[in-house]
C-alpha cells in the first residue's frame, strides 16, 4: 500500500510539471508571436498640437510635435509632417479654423490653407447664418455666456398688466461674444453683443424680435437633453400673481345696507 501511494504521488507531480511546462511554453510563443507582429508593423509619425491652439491662431512649429500611430489607423485626413503644416513662407500661415486641443491631432479640416483668411463664418455648418444681438450684464448672464455654449432666447415684450415674457428660440450655439469667438476662453466678461448660429427663419424671428421688445439669454447645461414643454409656454404677470386676479377696491363713499326682519326695516348700517 505504501509503495502504491509513492508511485501515485510521483505520477501526480510528474503530471503537474508537465502542465506547467507547456503552459509557459505556450505562453512564451504566444509573446514571441505578439512581438514579432508589433514588430512588422509599421510605425508613422503624426503631428499633434503641443499646447493649445486658439481659433485664428496663425501655426507655427513651436506649436505641435509628433506621435507614433500605428500607420494602418492613421485617416486620410491627418498631417504626418510638421512642414506639410507650417510650410516654407512664415508670412503666409496657415490658421487654426477652430480650437485645438493640446494633444489633439492636426487635421486637414481643422486648420486653413497658407494665407487664409480665418473667420467667424467658418464655424458655421450648410444653411446657417450669424446673426447678432444686443445684451448687457443682466441679458447676457452677468457675462458668463461665452463662445460655445448654448442658450435659450428669450423675449419680453409689453408693459403693466399686459407684459409677458416667452421661449423664442430653444438650445442656440454661442458663436461669438463682441469680436471674440475663443471658445477656450472660460473667464467671466460682459458683452454688448452676442453673436448665434441660427437658421435663416430663426434669424428673421430675432431681427423682429428686437425690435418688438428686450431679449435675454438662458445659459443651458450641458445636461439638457430635451427641452421642459414649459419653456414653450408664455408667462404674464397674471402668473406671477399666482393666477388670481386681483382688484384694488376703493371708495369715499360710505355703503348703508339696512337690516330687515320680514316686512319691517330694523336699522340702517353704515359700512367704512
Amino acid at each position: 500500500m505504501a509503495l502504491k501511494s509513492v508511485v501515485f504521488t510521483l505520477i501526480g507531480v510528474a503530471v503537474a510539471g508537465g502542465s506547467v511546462y507547456l503552459t509557459r511554453e505556450m505562453l512564451d510563443s504566444q509573446n514571441a508571436g505578439m512581438q514579432a507582429n508589433a514588430t512588422q508593423m509599421e510605425m508613422v509619425n503624426v503631428i499633434v498640437a503641443r499646447i493649445d491652439v486658439p481659433f485664428g491662431r496663425a501655426i507655427d512649429p513651436t506649436m505641435l510635435t509628433t506621435q507614433r500611430w500605428p500607420a494602418e489607423f492613421v485617416p486620410g485626413n491627418m498631417f504626418t509632417s510638421i512642414q506639410r503644416v507650417v510650410g516654407d513662407n512664415p508670412n503666409e500661415p496657415r490658421r487654426a479654423r477652430r480650437h485645438i486641443s493640446a494633444g489633439e491631432p492636426i487635421l486637414f479640416s481643422k486648420v486653413s490653407d497658407f494665407g487664409e483668411r480665418v473667420t467667424i463664418v467658418q464655424t458655421l455648418g450648410p444653411n446657417r447664418r450669424a446673426i447678432s444681438i444686443q445684451v448687457d450684464a443682466v441679458t447676457s448672464v452677468a457675462g458668463f455666456v461665452t463662445p460655445g455654449d448654448r442658450v435659450d432666447i428669450l423675449l419680453t415684450q409689453g408693459s403693466g398688466e399686459d407684459m409677458n415674457t416667452t421661449t423664442l428660440l430653444h438650445d442656440v450655439r454661442v458663436i461669438g461674444t463682441d469680436q471674440d469667438a475663443d471658445e477656450s476662453r472660460d473667464t467671466a466678461r460682459v458683452a454688448r453683443t452676442v453673436t448665434v448660429d441660427v437658421s435663416p427663419e430663426e434669424g428673421q424671428r430675432l431681427a423682429l424680435a428686437q425690435r418688438v421688445g428686450r431679449l435675454s439669454l438662458s445659459l443651458r447645461t450641458l445636461e439638457d437633453a430635451e427641452d421642459n414643454l414649459f419653456l414653450t409656454q408664455m408667462t404674464t404677470v397674471h402668473d406671477l400673481q399666482g393666477g388670481r386676479v386681483t382688484e384694488d377696491i376703493a371708495s369715499d363713499s360710505p355703503t348703508r345696507i339696512r337690516i330687515r326682519r320680514g316686512s319691517a326695516a330694523v336699522e340702517d348700517v353704515t359700512l367704512r
